[in-house]
């Protein structure tokens, strides 16, 4: 049972080049100074660290990972109790969300579909998708072939 997607925030990828428009605008302005060139750097690697978010399955686990990995989780099949395709309220945004109420914690790039997976320590988790059913069937079933083996 292997899965793997990745789902590209075009938004976010929109608004980094208009980032990268502002920020040379002031680099011209202020003469290339290394302090400030320094600062935007890290602005656009931050930026940049939220472009994409992969989802993969594998036998153990489900992993998650915003574009190129400084930020990644993973949660362990025989943790899961359910999960379920969701939408999320627009005002959940993007990016690594903690809710207290609800209480959950929600990795999201881009659009309002997710998948709710509740674990046994009752935490709850919210995975975005732009394809939501199929993750849900995929996580469903990668949890029913470990619960088979345990």
């Amino acid at each position: 049972m292997n899965y793997n997607h990745t789902q590209t925030g075009y938004l976010i990828i929109y608004s980094m080049l208009a980032v990268i428009l502002i920020f040379g605008s002031v680099l011209i302005n202020a003469k290339f100074d290394f302090t400030i060139t320094l600062f935007m750097i890290f602005i656009l690697l931050l930026v940049a660290s939220f472009s994409t978010l992969n989802v993969r399955i594998d036998k153990t686990h489900i992993r998650i990972k915003f574009g190129y990995g400084l930020f990644r989780t993973k949660f362990l099949l025989k943790e899961i109790v359910s999960a379920k395709a969701v939408r999320n309220k627009w005002y959940f945004g993007w990016g690594i969300r903690v809710w207290f109420w609800p209480k959950m914690i929600i990795y999201n790039v881009s659009g309002f579909d997710a998948v709710e997976i509740h674990m046994k320590n009752k935490n709850v988790f919210r995975i975005g998708t732009d394809k939501p059913k199929e993750l849900e069937a995929k996580i469903l079933e990668a949890v029913k072939i470990k619960k088979k083996q345990v």
